[in-house]
């Protein structure tokens, strides 16, 4: 190495130590004559002095350094003088005085600041000179959580048995959950690969394999609309076991988190993790990623208000909705109800309700059509004591929905959220299915592999919108991280899903025929999750936005600014491909 050491790393133990550093040029300030540098690396700050009465050569070469020049110095670690040492620095109370400066390379003007104090608002600037984004100490150091967490993630399954097992990256089109990237294939004319939007099929024959104990750390995409937590490829802790039980995963998962936290973080996690059914959390919350970290608890109160005098809740019951309301135990003003019901309707809503808790009583405008005997009511169910009770009426997936994000907006604003605190759950018993309005079909709501209760097995048919699933997410501070089942293993219980969803024999080989075929030659009881990894990341350091915590990510339309991708390619390549393309370019004056 030309260094002997990095910029994170002298403190007053190597006092006198003869070093040789190299990095980027933070900061130059010169103070009478004296230059002094902030040399910077991935791994911290160290302040080199040149002083031309120690050393008169390099002290000339500092002059014309500029930030982001890249240099190797050498010189002896000292003292910082009284009254100069940096405590906002791990080396803030040494520097180093240069006897020799070697400029490796010159740099122009850097397009943006490479400061954590002055990000760049504009996200494509950043994500186009993405190589000097990272140079800042933010990024270098989610990148290095990053690294910690997977590592973590492989230690951990390593020492449960788990093989790391690489699944293709060129695959059969299956359906899925979103669109597919497709591959054209150069020596089969006509003939498409597509990306794996999971390792989900392959690892499924891997327990038909043998297999027992699957995991890898995953690539997957998808060709779906983007936002914050999604991205066309992100990455995946992808693992499934055989001979197990739905107890089993949990077991796995809530060891392999606190192992995570521990060893990224050093932050002890409690285990097991809380499981709730989704009908509960749906009931509780609105969603089925709920946010544990503070309480806001939703209550149905469809059964009171009906006994009221208050048409519009009357209304939207006899029509089949349902009335819900939270409970922010702090005394609110009228003006900071009024912003909540513009959010509220912001959001979809028809409006909001609301009746403020004075003294055993509610007090509002609509509350003359609430008789003493059903406010009392309200009162004992909701538990409420205090602050102010907020109704929405609507359709029942439409009221929690709005529910959901008045909740989660009522957190923020009254700051119930804890910085560091950590609330996994698990949410379990999904529904097997859903019903498609487009098609007018009933679909899987996960997967059609995943293995229905016990107690449906052979009357799937009867009732779908019933029917149970052995199927589970895990969710942190209200984010979705996983989500897994226990597979369908047995031919006939894979028929009965069949023919709820419609999806006869013939077209069932057609798209899933290799792994039906596989399942004909004894598929063991199996199971399995898949993680992801971005968000794990990201919400362990308190981002929302995945793309803080990828190196190369691609901005809103999918695009990277930085290499331009995707991109035309020349005509030859195409005619290899056998492909020819048909788009009209659109003249924008007359769009």
């Amino acid at each position: 190495m030309l260094r002997t050491n990095t910029c994170g790393e002298l403190t007053k133990n190597h006092l006198n130590k003869k070093v040789a550093l190299t990095g980027w040029v933070k900061t130059r300030r010169d103070h009478g004559g004296v230059i002094f540098i902030d040399l910077r690396d991935r791994y911290g700050i160290t302040q080199i002095v040149f002083d031309p009465s120690h050393e008169k050569t390099s002290h000339k070469e500092a002059d014309k350094l500029r930030r982001e020049d890249v240099i190797l110095v050498k010189g002896k670690v000292r003292n910082r003088k009284k009254g100069m040492v940096n405590k906002k620095l791990g080396t803030g109370e040494i520097e180093i005085i240069s006897d020799s400066l070697n400029i490796l390379n010159k740099s122009e003007v850097p397009p943006i600041e490479i400061d954590d104090r002055k990000i760049a608002t504009n996200e494509d600037l950043r994500l186009q000179y993405r190589y000097l984004d990272l140079r800042r100490p933010m990024m270098q150091r989610n990148l290095q959580i990053r690294h910690k967490i997977a590592q973590a993630a492989r230690e951990h399954l390593n020492s449960q048995d788990f093989l790391e097992i690489e699944t293709p990256m060129l695959v059969r089109n299956t359906p899925e959950g979103a669109r597919d990237y497709i591959v054209p294939s150069r020596v089969n004319p006509g003939k498409f690969y597509s990306l794996p939007q999971s390792p989900q099929l392959y690892k499924q024959i891997l327990m038909v394999s043998g297999c027992d104990r699957y995991f890898q750390i995953a690539r997957c995409l998808r060709d779906e609309d983007l936002r914050a937590d999604r991205q066309p490829e992100h990455t995946q802790i992808d693992l499934e076991m055989s001979f197990i039980e739905e107890d089993d995963i949990y077991d796995i998962i809530d060891g392999l988190f606190k192992h995570i936290f521990k060893k990224a973080k050093n932050i002890e996690l409690k285990t097991p993790f809380p499981r709730i059914t989704y009908k509960e959390s749906m009931e509780k919350y609105g969603s089925d990623k709920p946010d544990l970290r503070y309480g806001l608890e939703l209550v149905d109160v469809s059964d009171i208000v009906k006994k009221s005098d208050f048409g519009v809740f009357k209304d939207v019951i006899k029509k089949g909705g349902i009335v819900k309301c939270i409970n922010p135990k702090k005394d609110l003003g009228r003006k900071e109800i009024d912003d909540l019901i513009n959010f509220s309707i912001n959001n979809g809503a028809k409006g909001m309700a609301w009746m403020r808790v004075e003294k055993n009583r509610l007090e509002s405008n609509i509350a003359k059509f609430f008789p003493d005997k059903v406010q009392k009511e309200l009162l004992n169910k909701t538990k409420a004591t205090s602050g102010v009770l907020m109704f929405i009426a609507d359709k029942k997936s439409k009221c929690n929905e709005i529910l959901d994000k008045l909740r989660r907006e009522l957190a923020s604003r009254l700051n119930l959220i804890k910085e560091d605190d950590f609330k996994f759950v698990w949410i379990t018993d999904f529904p097997l299915f859903e019903w498609d309005d487009e098609n007018d079909v009933w679909a899987p709501a996960h997967h059609m592999f995943t293995m229905p209760k016990e107690e449906f097995i052979g009357k799937l048919g009867k009732d779908p919108s019933k029917v149970i699933a052995t199927c589970y997410d895990i969710t942190l501070n209200g984010i979705e991280l996983g989500s897994g089942s226990i597979r369908i293993h047995k031919p006939e219980i894979q028929e009965e899903v069949m023919k709820v969803i419609g999806l006869d024999k013939k077209e069932a080989e057609r798209k899933f025929g290799f792994l039906l075929e596989a399942f004909k030659y004894g598929a063991p009881p199996h199971g399995g999750i898949g993680i992801g990894l971005d968000r794990v990341v990201a919400l362990s350091l308190g981002f929302n936005d995945i793309r803080e915590v990828i190196a190369f990510p691609k901005n809103k339309a999918a695009q990277n600014p930085m290499d331009g991708s995707p991109s035309e390619v020349d005509n030859f390549l195409l005619k290899d491909l056998h492909i020819k393309t048909d788009i009209k370019k659109v003249n924008q004056k007359n769009k």
